[in-house]
């Protein structure tokens, strides 16, 4: 596990190399165990290792003298050994036994097509000598970070933005188009980020450039969920997902030479990931939890425990209170280079910190709800069954039931009109179904009247138009795997995990899997229980019932709740969040309407949860500009491109 850095363009190479070396050490928490960087001509590039694999060597940049191709690389390919032996016997001679020699060997015989080989999440960057030639590989799903700048002559690439910052080779433009799509989605959407002339490498892209060219992007994989109508015996399902789940847990154990832990919420997913471990033979192994002082259902300690027994695990946890939050919250932020107003990102670090003074390596349970359809999915699709039974009859007649009802219910009345009229396939786009849909468009242009910017409602038409079933779940799913999972909870994973020096695997995340998952029909993600009522996550609930507590598998799924947004009832916490975003010093006032930021916070005091979020989400966004520097021009809400600079 690393971070990789580098830049090419017109640069002399004395100060290319000071460049390189200001970005790898601003990514000095991604690897504190080694440090290797090369400038040629027109380009370098730079590592900063974890080391997890092969301790001894792994040194980066790497190098194949015959192809004369280099490598900085951050991740794991799980399958490295299976690869090796493959080439081994095609001649290839190894030096070390790390994976990055393999996925650098496996690169110089097949070029970028190696990728489909590796089973792993990764971010990688190899410079060809003798082409000139810069590829830069984001893994299939998006674990692994990694983003890009370029202005039309120089390019960079790092595993964290403040990299891309530190080099100081352009002045950071804030990207207004970002920042009123963060106020609905509460993250930054990819592509884009919250700076201008700086991208995301979309998951599975690789990115190809030539000193004196363009930069040109490449898709080599997608996600796609598109349920086969094939007739399917659940026994058999159920057993090739549990070959699946158990092979992929397995992979990710048996690539380390250094302790794995788990993350341990108590929920299903990260409860099975430590079963299946158990049942692999790993024993007295390392679990984690973390839970708020508030306790109720602000912890989950409780059913932690009872998994931990259960398995026979060696049990920590870390206790996060008021004040820790509130000291944590700041450098959390920090740490997720762009605005991400999910407040869980302070109990992540916190139990990644734990968790890296025992072991360098933990599983984790992201992806379960995205690709096995967990959250409140029973209800949708009881929802949507119920609408595909009413649109078997006539529009004619539910448009006149709709009209007979608007005497009594204008709620109903409407509700079936739409059911008369909207077509199932569409219904995701009309009703922009999200994980997180905070500030309207019109709440925003309260907020913000000036910056008319594009309506943050395009990305999700755009990515429900772009899905390749009709089906509602799988469209939903689709969406939610491309974005919500990507640029919220992989994101916060990544950069809370790494900022604790801790590597982070999701084996529900293994691209077999999720390319599996995503061909399977409704009724192996929401099934029906013995007593005829819709379940989530069905294949993971079979799964658990042969190895963990009854308690575990029919708990209500609750995600992990952070009681900030009931502070804001206090008197002393919401006069700290007016100080912030209305003291004399505050940044957003600038920008933005006081009078609209006033209503929400006193919404949140008089317990107004929907207040309470639009205001931590202002709140994370007045500390992201605190902590990144970023100063306002001071003629209130102009709307401008250039309306703020980096200090």
């Amino acid at each position: 596990m690393c971070g990789i850095v580098g830049v090419g363009g017109n640069l002399k190479r004395e100060q290319m190399q000071g460049v390189i070396e200001r970005m790898n050490s601003a990514l000095a928490h991604r690897g504190p165990d080694d440090a290797g960087y090369w400038v040629g001509e027109e380009f370098g590039f730079a590592m900063r290792r974890l080391s997890i694999i092969d301790l001894a060597t792994g040194h980066q940049p790497m190098w194949d003298d015959q192809s004369g191709l280099g490598i900085v690389y951050n991740g794991e390919v799980y399958n490295y050994r299976n690869l090796r032996s493959t080439l081994e016997k095609q001649g290839i001679h190894f030096y070390t036994t790390s994976d990055t020699e393999v996925v650098l060997k496996s690169l110089a015989i097949r070029g970028p097509k190696a990728v489909h080989d590796w089973n792993g999440m990764f971010a990688v960057a190899t410079w060809n000598k003798k082409k000139n030639e810069l590829v830069l590989i984001r893994d299939r799903i998006g674990v692994k970070p990694l983003y890009y700048f370029w202005d039309g002559s120089t390019l960079m690439f790092a595993s964290e933005i403040k990299a891309l910052l530190a080099s100081a080779l352009f002045k950071p433009r804030l990207n207004l188009q970002a920042v009123w799509d963060y106020l609905t989605l509460r993250y930054v959407p990819g592509p884009q980020t919250i700076w201008h002339d700086v991208w995301k490498l979309p998951p599975g892209h690789l990115l190809t450039w030539s000193p004196g060219r363009e930069p040109s992007l490449e898709c080599y994989w997608q996600i796609a969920v598109e349920a086969s109508n094939e007739p399917v015996v659940i026994t058999e399902r159920i057993k090739e997902f549990e070959n699946l789940l158990l092979d992929a847990v397995e992979q990710r154990l048996l690539a380390s030479d250094v302790p794995v832990g788990v993350l341990l919420s108590g929920g299903l997913d990260s409860s099975s990931l430590a079963a299946a471990a158990v049942e692999l033979g790993h024993k007295r192994f390392h679990t984690f939890s973390v839970g708020f002082a508030d306790g109720g259902e602000y912890s989950e300690f409780s059913y932690a425990r009872c998994v931990a027994e259960h398995l026979g695990a060696q049990h920590h946890e870390v206790v996060v209170d008021q004040s820790t939050f509130l000291e944590m919250l700041p450098g959390a932020i920090k740490s997720s280079d762009e605005p991400l107003a999910d407040l869980t990102i302070v109990p992540l670090l916190a139990v990644s910190r734990l968790a890296r003074e025992r072991v360098k390596v933990v599983l984790s349970g992201e992806g379960g709800d995205e690709i096995l359809a967990g959250y409140g999915f029973n209800e949708f699709v009881r929802r949507i069954n119920f609408i595909r039974q009413l649109q078997t009859v006539p529009s004619f007649i539910l448009k006149g039931f709709s009209n007979a009802l608007g005497l009594v219910s204008e709620r109903y009345s409407d509700l079936l009109n739409r059911i008369a009229t909207i077509p199932l396939s569409q219904w995701n786009v009309v009703n922009k179904n999200h994980m997180t849909h905070f500030w309207t468009e019109a709440e925003k242009s309260q907020l913000w009247p000036v910056f008319a910017g594009l309506h943050s409602d395009r990305f999700l038409t755009e990515m429900y138009s772009a899905a390749d079933s009709e089906d509602p779940l799988d469209q939903i799913l689709s969406v939610y795997q491309k974005s919500w999972l990507v640029e919220d909870l992989l994101m916060k994973a990544d950069k809370m995990s790494m900022a604790a020096s801790l590597e982070l695997r999701v084996p529900l995340l293994d691209y077999r899997m999720v390319e599996w998952a995503n061909r399977q029909p409704t009724v192996l993600k929401v099934g029906k229980d013995d007593r005829g009522k819709y379940v989530t996550k069905f294949l993971l609930r079979e799964f658990a019932k042969k190895r963990l507590p009854q308690a575990i598998i029919t708990r209500r799924k609750q995600g992990f709740l952070v009681p900030a947004y009931q502070w804001l009832k206090q008197k002393k916490m919401n006069q700290w969040a007016r100080d912030h975003l209305l003291g004399k010093t505050s940044r957003l006032p600038v920008i933005l309407r006081r009078s609209a930021i006033e209503q929400q916070l006193s919404g949140a005091f008089t317990g107004d949860m929907d207040a309470a979020h639009k205001s931590w989400l202002l709140i994370v966004l007045e500390l992201w500009l605190c902590e990144y520097g970023v100063e306002f021009d001071s003629e209130p809400l102009r709307k401008t491109e250039g309306v703020a600079a980096f200090v």
